[in-house]
């Protein structure tokens, strides 16, 4: 167990509450995992966060059997501890419909470490993809074994630091695009570019579906040239097949991939919706 400052015994141990609005991970939204203070267990992924405007880290579900539910000493409101050393997290709400989810677990940020994805794997790499709405692409690449997590974001234009009204409205060059951040021990590169010619139309030269206009366009910003050969071998796979594939194959190290606003990322996931243009369609 790690020794604890005087605060952070008050919270953990004897079940105080930080301050509203006071605590380091209130709007915090890093991709990583969030651990117990004391004991070091998983508690929480960071596609369960979510901003609550409560002031306090707001998650709407736990690491399966990381956190149990005690109702607290007041009788009323249900307390949340950690499952392994019984350290004081918060509490959980349900019924606000903050998510689709419609729990609400308030933690401390006193009672929990951060640490980013890419110091839990090493390893983690990271590709790129623009095929339309990002709301869908990225929804449907989490679904894939060895994907770490995937986020929104503007890729492949000439503004710094894009807003979605400017990429939108303001003719910025970007493609909305998803960082894919994955384990090459568990999924290669081939595997999530064939995956993405197969839940967008890489044959539409305007968009997809209902979203149509330059940001909606299908690209693969490539790290380096085995990946660009990897997604060229595959175009010409699908262009055999008879498919007029209109992607492009565009330089990662010449764009910056800016993340979307907090309200694009986990899109679906916090509404309970499906993805209007993405599905699955084989093509290899």
């Amino acid at each position: 167990m790690k020794k604890l400052t005087p605060q952070e015994e008050y919270v953990i141990i004897h079940k105080g509450t930080e301050p509203p609005y006071s605590g380091k991970y209130d709007k915090f939204f890093e991709e990583g995992i969030y651990f117990c203070k004391q004991c070091g267990q998983p508690l929480f992924k960071s596609s369960a966060k979510f901003n609550s405007g409560t002031g306090w880290p707001s998650f709407d579900e736990p690491i399966k059997g990381a956190v149990k539910e005690l109702l607290d000493a007041d009788g009323r409101r249900v307390e949340i501890v950690c499952s392994n050393c019984n350290g004081h997290l918060g509490h959980v709400f349900d019924g606000e419909q903050f998510t689709a989810k419609n729990r609400r677990f308030c933690v401390n940020s006193i009672s929990l470490d951060f640490k980013e994805y890419e110091k839990i794997y090493p390893n983690l790499k990271k590709a790129y993809f623009a095929g339309g709405c990002f709301w869908g692409v990225e929804h449907m690449f989490k679904q894939l074994d060895g994907v770490i997590y995937a986020r929104s974001g503007y890729m492949g234009g000439h503004t710094q630091n894009p807003t979605y009204k400017e990429v939108c409205y303001n003719n910025t060059g970007h493609l909305e695009t998803v960082e894919v951040a994955y384990n090459p021990n568990k999924i290669s590169f081939k595997d999530l570019a064939k995956y993405f010619f197969e839940i967008h139309d890489p044959t539409h030269t305007n968009g997809q579906g209902p979203d149509i206009g330059e940001q909606y366009l299908s690209a693969i910003f490539y790290n380096d040239e085995e990946e660009k050969k990897i997604a060229q071998e595959l175009i010409n796979e699908l262009e055999k097949k008879g498919y007029n594939i209109a992607t492009k194959l565009i330089p990662a190290k010449e764009h910056k991939f800016y993340k979307a606003e907090e309200y694009h990322q986990n899109y679906y996931e916090k509404t309970g919706k499906a993805p209007y243009c993405h599905k699955y369609t084989k093509r290899f």
